[in-house]
């Protein structure tokens, strides 16, 4: 298996959106999230958690909405391949936000690790 870090991106802020859904819909939201990982199943390492504001050490000042949008979140996934990872994800509830996506970088076995 391949673990994936999940990155979900959108064009409003998370804290924007958070502060603007009322009690009723961020109730929805997480049943929403809970019944797909409850679909997903073992694909599931870390449901995550979400992010607030960003910053940069090193290189170039600029922040995460410079990338390609904002970033709003991370799980941790695993799957047999990229193709089964995207599977997985075909019916997540992030993806029915306007302007949204999911960002997916496959972890990489670290050169001369044990």
């Amino acid at each position: 298996m391949t673990n994936y870090l999940l990155l979900y991106m959108s064009a409003v802020p998370p804290e924007e959106q958070i502060a603007n859904a009322t009690p009723e819909e961020g109730q929805a939201g997480m049943e929403a999230w809970m019944s797909w990982a409850d679909r997903a199943g073992s694909g599931v390492v870390d449901l995550g958690s979400p992010v607030g504001a960003s910053g940069s050490i090193g290189g170039s000042d600029r922040d995460a909405a410079a990338l390609n949008g904002y970033v709003g979140g991370f799980s941790i996934m695993q799957a047999e391949s990229a193709d089964a990872l995207k599977s997985l994800l075909a019916d997540h509830p992030h993806l029915q936000l306007d302007g949204s996506s999911i960002e997916y970088f496959e972890f990489l076995d670290l050169p001369g690790a044990p």
